[in-house]
């Protein structure tokens, strides 16, 4: 008797329904696992290009992921054969795709330099001046990321992307603005589900209003919302060396859960 074979799918975006319930059913109600939390491909469906991939023993997914530039982030459903689902990955994991986040590659070893923290916040009363996004505030909304993050690419037709994605509906995306009405910080939480941990990916605020306070309402702002939906906890990953970032979470009642290191293709001697 032969076991169920292993079957790799390639989804647009559109096609992404049954791979984010498989998502929301995997996420904890503490903190994410490493990896993939579905607020990740959440984001990353803001790309009309995106391609997220589905592995399936049969008829259930058992791990979903995608590239995110040189890194492959995956989540595995409990129990799945990791053996098998990494040997199908490494095929995906190209010379320059040199890091994998969620499953470890056979020969690989954990990244030995720049780890990430993943906080978490419980929820609790919260007093923040931010609002939800509307239709008058995209551009606003847009124009915070693109000048929070160098390089950013984000556009108000990948905003309506990521809204209209079969991730959009649990998305809560919140904006910042100073007292003249100028956007300032924005943040954007997804909702896993009832007693599931949310998260925040991303958070900003612009470079010409730091210092004020008004990313810690965005923060607050997104996290009061997911905790209305329903969230047993938000959780936020950001790179340790990022002390602002770190402290900007510490302000707003985050702790550190833990270190996170992503697995890394072995180089030559």
């Amino acid at each position: 008797m032969t076991s169920t074979p292993l079957i790799r799918r390639h989804l647009t975006p559109a096609e992404t329904g049954p791979a984010l319930r498989a998502l929301y059913d995997w996420t904890p109600g503490d903190s994410p696992r490493d990896g993939l939390h579905p607020g990740d491909l959440g984001w990353y469906l803001r790309f009309d290009d995106a391609v997220v991939y589905s592995w399936q023993f049969g008829e259930a997914p058992a791990a979903v992921g995608f590239l995110d530039g040189p890194v492959l982030r995956v989540a595995t459903a409990p129990g799945a054969d990791l053996a098998a689902l990494a040997a199908d990955a490494l095929q995906l994991l190209e010379p320059g795709n040199d890091w994998c986040d969620g499953l470890l590659i056979p020969g690989w070893a954990r990244e030995s330099e720049d780890p990430w923290v993943v906080m978490a916040w419980t929820p609790r009363p919260v007093s923040s001046r931010a609002l939800p996004v509307l239709a008058a505030d995209i551009a606003d909304r847009v124009i915070v990321q693109r000048s929070a993050f160098d390089g950013s690419t984000f556009t108000v037709e990948r905003w309506h992307n990521m809204r209209q994605s079969p991730a959009g509906g649990q998305c809560a995306d919140v904006l910042v603005r100073t007292p003249a009405g100028e956007p300032a910080a924005a943040a954007t939480g997804w909702f896993a589900g009832v007693g599931r941990c949310g998260l925040l990916e991303p958070v900003g605020t612009h470079r010409d209003h730091r210092g004020h306070g008004y990313g810690r309402d965005a923060v607050l702002g997104a996290c009061a919302a997911l905790a209305s939906q329903g969230a047993s906890a938000v959780a936020v990953a950001t790179p340790s060396t990022n002390d602002a970032a770190v402290a900007l979470y510490r302000s707003a009642g985050f702790t550190v859960v833990r270190e996170t290191r992503a697995w890394a293709r072995a180089q030559p001697a």
